[in-house]
């Protein structure tokens, strides 16, 4: 059996969930890996076969999208030309990680793909979503379109969703609370972050920005560039993790049992979907409306958070059920 795995390159938690589903998925058969876009910090350990331009958000500094930088990116007649190098018919298995250059292939070609995503979720009508202009849902519709879709949440709110895909380097990590907090918000300049935190003075804070080349302490705030490794050893070891609205990051927290806050990306409509999800669970959330940060910031650390997520491993489940349902 061929299969074919396309991955968004956006973003960390596409490519860390891959991590996981790639072995899983070679059991079955010989793997071709897709890659499309160019904001991710993390890289696959498999050799990827194509590595493509695709369609990138550009983080910006200031809690949202760089537009000006993701216009600048986008290449229409490079995307129509990629959609025509991909041999899809090769394939008994087409998998799609919210990767939209395989994704419209297949649908021009006629092709069926299983989307299998966290986007792949809110192809339900039972995820909460918060009230949008209709243009934000139908970019999450048709991004990436599939034959089928299989989703992950927070909760299993559909019966093709399941719950998150925890990275085994996080399942088998040890625990413990030496009191400092973990940040990683890569829509915010540290510049930014550095001086509201440093209001919190009896609090250690940790800050992972893309937007620094150099590690740098000021005063109770350390800062270092994104560094998986460190990354991990920091949340093991936290209070909390302070971090934007994604899926990965905070199933991760939730999963360790850490305090959680999280701050939305402006303008992204599936971030706002997962904070205003975590917040039907009384999670604390910070919204683009909240001007001022610090007393939301000050009341997460002084304040306990009670909350239990039950994360299963059933990654293997879910790849097996896949394979078998949809493979020709």
């Amino acid at each position: 059996m061929k299969i074919l795995y396309a991955i968004q390159g956006t973003g960390n938690g596409h490519i860390s969930r891959a991590r996981e589903i790639v072995p899983l998925l070679q059991q079955y058969g010989e793997v071709d890996l897709l890659i499309s876009g160019t904001q991710a910090d993390v890289q696959l350990v498999q050799k990827v076969k194509y590595q493509l331009h695709g369609f990138s958000f550009v983080f910006g500094k200031k809690g949202g999208v760089n537009h000006y930088e993701t216009w600048k990116t986008m290449n229409l007649p490079r995307f129509v030309k990629d959609m025509k190098t991909i041999p899809l018919k090769e394939y008994n298995l087409i998998l799609n990680d919210f990767e939209p250059v395989t994704a419209w292939a297949c649908r021009m070609q006629g092709v069926e793909s299983v989307g299998l995503s966290h986007q792949a979720s809110f192809q339900s009508r039972k995820v909460p979503k918060p009230k949008s202009i209709d243009w934000a849902q139908l970019v999450m519709k048709y991004y990436a379109p599939a034959s089928h879709y299989v989703g992950f949440h927070f909760e299993r709110y559909d019966d093709f969703i399941y719950t998150p895909v925890i990275r085994a380097e996080i399942r088998n990590m040890k625990v413990s609370n030496l009191g400092h907090y973990t940040v990683y918000l890569p829509a915010i300049d540290d510049k930014y972050l550095v001086p509201i935190l440093k209001q919190i003075p009896l609090v250690k804070w940790q800050v992972f920005s893309k937007h620094t080349k150099l590690s740098y302490i000021d005063g109770n705030v350390e800062v270092c560039p994104i560094n998986n490794e460190l990354f991990n050893k920091s949340l093991a070891s936290c209070a909390g993790l302070f971090t934007g609205g994604g899926f990965e990051g905070p199933a991760e927290a939730l999963f360790l049992g850490k305090k959680l806050l999280v701050a939305p990306m402006k303008f992204q409509y599936e971030q706002q979907c997962n904070a205003f999800a975590l917040k039907k669970f009384g999670l604390p959330v910070i919204w683009a409306s909240n001007r001022n940060w610090l007393p939301i910031i000050k009341n997460w650390v002084e304040q306990p958070q009670e909350h239990q997520f039950h994360f299963p491993d059933e990654t293997a489940a879910v790849i097996d059920k896949v394979v078998k349902d949809f493979a020709r």
